[in-house]
């Protein structure tokens, strides 16, 4: 009896492990093919191939020692009750991973850099970043409530280390970085008017991540995708900038060892902030915030669907106080969920996306 496979039922087939060792050799071989356009010698310092690999393997290694340590400190995440029934089976598990994974990548990228300038600015926004997620993920282990810091408290502080770096900018960069760069060579002279853009691609850059990380290996898969892309982009103009953006795809890779479906430990907000603020950072030193918006195509969706559920929830809410919902639940991801995807098929989907989003971003930009 033949029996043909629904596209579903296909991605089904692939495992946790299965999907995150597809994605990582495929970035290996990526960074292989961009060296090579680029005529970089993919064994050499100064290239995609080797920061990468050797943060992906360093980060995994780490991994095997940290994530028991945190099962022994009992970081447990607490779920959201209102979430998936099928997550409340991952109460428990570490979270916090961001220590491990985050700081490998910085140092790495500082030292293979030679502690240039401008990787250890984007390195000190990444690390306070981190820190905001680091308190936050604290707060929440310490309430054993899904409530961390206030939403006021954490925006007060993504504000003021966005205006830090955007000091620092002002200070030490050209001028022109005010003029935003366009496809086929045209710009865009913003003025004043660029630094209230930069301090709010910081902020949204690092929230969008944030709410992007629900899945077991979705933020950091999709993430990996868009720094390795934005490595490539950013070398012309700056080769630590390319050095950095590797070694931290590389340690996303690394950490999905410990983060592929089923988890053995989450990232929690030290990861997720910290990732978003990487991706700010090397996008306005860089001037390729055009390309930044297209790599970040999923996490601009993910960030709709909740101001999209927000803002049909209160407009539609009733004498009684309710209102209805767009999605099942937000964001995008957790909806799909609720409507028979896997984990998985969303992981796997996502990452074909974001995939596509890189290729038309290096067009665009090589």
């Amino acid at each position: 009896m033949d029996a043909k496979l629904s596209p579903n039922q296909g991605l089904n087939i692939i495992n946790g492990i299965g999907l995150v060792s597809i994605l990582g050799v495929s970035l290996g071989v990526s960074a292989l093919v961009l060296d090579g356009i680029a005529n970089r010698l993919p064994w050499q310092g100064v290239s995609l191939t080797l920061p990468f690999l050797f943060c992906a393997l360093a980060s995994a290694a780490v991994g095997f020692w940290v994530v028991p340590l945190l099962q022994a400190l009992k970081t447990g995440q607490i779920i959201r009750e209102d979430g998936p029934v099928a997550h409340l089976k991952k109460a428990g598990t570490p979270t916090m991973g961001g220590i491990f994974f985050v700081p490998v990548a910085v140092l790495t990228a500082c030292v293979w850099s030679n502690f240039t300038t401008e990787v250890l600015a984007v390195s000190a926004l990444t690390l306070s970043y981190g820190l905001i997620g680091w308190i936050d993920d604290w707060q929440i282990l310490r309430r054993k409530s899904n409530k961390g810091i206030s939403p006021r408290m954490k925006l007060a502080l993504q504000i003021g280390f966005a205006l830090a770096f955007c000091l620092w900018l002002i200070f030490t960069q050209p001028f022109d970085i005010t003029n935003i760069a366009l496809p086929l060579g045209f710009s865009v002279p913003l003025g004043l008017l660029f630094w209230p853009l930069a301090g709010f691609v910081l902020v949204a850059e690092s929230n969008a991540t944030n709410l992007t990380d629900g899945i077991d290996g979705l933020a950091a898969g999709t993430v990996a995708i868009a720094l390795l892309a934005l490595g490539a982009l950013s070398a012309p103009s700056s080769t630590g900038l390319m050095i950095f953006c590797a070694c931290m795809s590389g340690s996303c890779i690394g950490f999905l060892a410990h983060n592929r479906n089923p988890a053995r430990v989450f990232m929690g907000d030290t990861g997720s902030l910290a990732l978003g603020g990487a991706l700010a950072a090397v996008g306005l030193l860089t001037n390729s915030l055009v390309a930044l918006f297209i790599l970040s195509g999923i996490f601009f969706v993910e960030t709709l669907s909740v101001m999209a559920q927000v803002s049909y929830y209160k407009a539609t809410k009733g004498s009684d106080g309710k209102g209805k919902r767009l999605f099942k639940m937000a964001p995008l991801h957790h909806h799909l969920e609720l409507s028979g995807w896997s984990e998985l098929q969303v992981v796997a989907v996502f990452y074909i996306i974001c995939a596509i989003l890189a290729v038309i971003s290096l067009t665009i930009g090589l």
